[in-house]
């Protein structure tokens, strides 16, 4: 499965590359790129994933890096 979200108050590609890390240790994610210009990430995830709950650690993951930083 594939999304693409928008992210919001992405203030650099150095943080973009620390949450592309983190995400893609997550359990289920196949692929994550981000991108600082665009404010956007796809997430590739595995058809067997729950959706709502593999979110949510993104989300976390996110804001781990940078707690300002959004995805929609």
């Amino acid at each position: 499965m594939r999304l693409v979200l928008k992210m919001e108050n992405l203030d650099c590609a150095h943080c973009a590359q620390k949450m592309e890390d983190k995400i893609a240790k997550l359990q289920g994610v196949e692929s994550v790129s981000i991108s600082f210009m665009a404010q956007k990430m796809i997430l590739q995830y595995s058809d067997g994933a729950d959706k709502e709950a593999l979110l949510a650690q993104v989300r976390a993951a996110v804001c781990s890096v940078d707690k300002h930083c959004t995805v929609k």
